[in-house]
C-alpha cells in the first residue's frame, strides 16, 4: 500500500510547487528568455550627462617594453582588416600546455581589446570598485602598469561592460567608452587632450549593450559615428579636438555595435558605417553622403563591421539570422551606385559578433554555428571546420599565412589558412574563460588575448618554442 501511495503524494507536491511557481511568475518574477550577448541588462538612457572629463591620471615608475618592429595601433591591426604583418618569425607548433605565458593582469569584466605600439599596451578597462572607465597603459614585456587614467562613469553589469580597442596613431590615443565618451590623450604619457560626450554633445543613444564601436583615425583625423540627432559621422581633428566636418544624419539611424572602415574606389576616400537603418558611405575630405543603401540591415544587433574587398566590393555580415551580402559599388551618371552582388542565407554564413577577414582572396570568418568557413568572392563555401571543430564567439586574426582563433573557453587554436580545407596545425587552453570574445592582438611575436575577466600575453614566436 505505502509503495502505491508514495508516488501519488509526490506527484501531488511536484503540482503544488510548479503552480507556486507559475502564480509567482505572474506576480513579477524573472522571464526565462534566451541568453544572448548583452542581455543581462539595458543601459539607462536617461541617466545623466557624464564623466567628468578629464579625469585623474596615476603614474608608476614603470618604464615601456622594448619597442618591436611591428605593431597592433587599432582594432584590426595595422590596416583595420584583421592581418597582423609580424616582423618575427611565429612558431608552427607549440608544446602540450601552449605558448609561454609572459604575464597576466586582471581587468573588469568585458571584452574590450589592446591595442599595442612601441613596447606599451593601451586598454580601455572598467574598474569596478571606482566606478570609471580606466585607460591602462602597461609594459608590454611584463605586464607592468606605466599609467591609469581614470574617468568616474556609472555603468551597471550589462554581460560585460567594456568592449571597444584604442587607436594610436602620430603620438595621440583615442577611446570609446561603453557610454560614447570619447577621450584623446598622449600615448606616451597619459595627458589628456579633448573628450567628447557623444550623448549630450549629439543626442547619441546608447546602443542596447554599450558601445562597441572602435575609433578609426585616418589622416590626422579621428573618425566616428555618433549616428545622433542630426550627425552620423564626424571628423575631429586628432590634436586639437577640432571638428573638420560633419554628416547630417538624414536617414534618423541609430549608433550600432560595428565600427567605421576606409575605403578607396574610383579614387575617392571614403568611409564606410553600418548604421541601424542600413550602410553608408561618406567622402574622406568633407563627409558628404556618396551613396547609401538600406538593403542590409540587421533588427536586433549589428556587430560585425563591413569588409572591404577589391575592385568597389563591401562584405557585409551579421547574426540573429541576417546572413551575409556582397554589395558591389558601381559609377552611375558621376554618382556611385550600390547594388547587391550575392547574399547568403544564416546557414551558409552569417558571423554574429566577429568580423572576418579577407587573405588571398577567400573569406575566414566563423559563422553562428561556431564553425570555421572559407568562402570565395563570389559567396561559395569552400569547406568548413565541421562539427568537431567550433569556436562560438571568440576573436581571431590572422599572421604569416595563419589563423589564430580563441573559442569561448580560452583555447587557442591555429589553422592554415588555405582554401585546400581546415588544417589545424595546433592548439591549447591558454586562458581560463569563460567568455573570451575580446579580438586578440599581435606585435612583435607577443599575441595578447583576454577573456572575461583576465588579459594574458603569450609568446607566439619561433624563438621562445622549445
Amino acid at each position: 500500500m505505502l509503495a502505491r501511495i508514495l508516488p501519488i503524494f509526490a506527484a501531488a507536491v511536484l503540482i503544488a510547487v510548479l503552480s507556486f511557481w507559475l502564480l509567482a511568475a505572474g506576480d513579477g518574477a524573472p522571464e526565462l528568455v534566451r541568453r544572448e550577448p548583452g542581455i543581462d541588462e539595458a543601459p539607462r538612457q536617461d541617466a545623466p550627462a557624464e564623466p567628468a572629463l578629464p579625469g585623474t591620471l596615476e603614474t608608476f615608475d614603470v618604464p615601456p617594453g622594448e619597442p618591436t618592429a611591428d605593431a597592433w595601433p587599432q582594432f584590426r591591426g595595422p590596416a583595420r582588416d584583421g592581418i597582423a604583418r609580424s616582423a618575427a618569425e611565429l612558431a608552427r607548433d607549440w608544446p602540450d600546455d601552449g605558448p609561454p605565458v609572459l604575464w597576466e593582469v586582471s581587468l573588469g569584466e568585458g571584452y574590450a581589446a589592446a591595442a599595442v605600439k612601441d613596447g606599451r599596451a593601451y586598454v580601455l578597462d572598467y574598474d569596478v570598485e571606482n566606478r570609471a572607465n580606466a585607460l591602462r597603459c602597461i609594459n608590454l614585456d611584463d605586464g607592468r602598469e606605466i599609467y591609469r587614467r581614470s574617468v568616474p562613469v556609472d555603468i551597471r553589469r550589462n554581460h560585460g561592460m567594456s568592449r571597444t580597442v584604442p587607436a594610436l596613431a602620430d603620438g595621440v590615443l583615442v577611446t570609446l567608452g561603453p557610454k560614447c565618451h570619447v577621450m584623446a590623450l598622449e600615448a606616451e604619457t597619459g595627458e589628456y587632450l579633448w573628450g567628447i560626450d557623444m550623448v549630450s554633445e549629439y543626442g547619441t543613444r546608447v546602443p542596447p549593450w554599450y558601445a562597441g564601436q572602435c575609433p578609426l583615425i585616418d589622416d590626422g583625423r579621428v573618425i566616428l559615428a555618433p549616428a545622433g540627432d542630426d550627425v552620423l559621422l564626424t571628423a575631429i581633428d586628432a590634436e586639437s579636438g577640432e571638428k573638420v566636418w560633419e554628416t547630417p544624419n538624414e536617414f534618423g539611424w541609430d549608433m550600432t555595435h560595428s565600427s567605421v572602415m576606409p575605403m578607396d574606389f574610383a579614387d575617392r576616400r571614403m568611409y564606410v558605417y553600418c548604421g541601424s537603418g542600413g550602410v553608408v558611405g561618406v567622402c574622406a575630405d568633407d563627409g558628404e553622403i556618396l551613396w547609401h543603401t538600406d538593403a542590409w540591415r540587421i533588427s536586433i544587433a549589428t556587430v560585425p563591421s563591413p569588409v572591404i574587398v577589391p575592385d568597389g566590393r563591401i562584405l557585409l555580415t551579421g547574426g540573429y539570422n541576417a546572413g551575409s551580402m556582397m554589395l558591389q559599388l558601381r559609377q552611375n551618371d558621376g554618382g556611385i551606385e550600390p547594388v547587391e552582388k550575392w547574399r547568403l542565407s544564416a546557414s551558409e554564413f552569417g558571423a554574429e559578433q566577429q568580423t572576418p577577414v579577407l587573405y588571398e582572396d577567400h573569406i575566414y570568418g566563423v559563422r553562428a554555428d561556431g564553425r570555421l568557413v572559407c568562402l570565395d568572392l563570389d559567396g561559395n563555401i569552400i569547406w568548413t571546420s565541421g562539427r568537431e571543430h567550433r569556436f562560438g564567439l571568440g576573436g581571431y586574426l590572422l599572421a604569416d599565412g595563419v589563423i589564430y582563433l580563441i573559442d569561448d573557453d580560452g583555447t587557442l587554436t591555429m589553422v592554415e589558412a588555405t582554401p585546400k580545407g581546415y588544417r589545424q596545425i595546433a592548439q591549447a587552453r591558454v586562458l581560463p574563460g569563460p567568455e573570451a570574445w575580446g579580438p586578440p592582438a599581435l606585435a612583435g611575436g607577443k599575441l595578447l588575448v583576454r577573456d572575461l575577466g583576465r588579459m594574458r600575453c603569450l609568446d607566439v614566436s619561433a624563438e621562445a618554442q622549445p
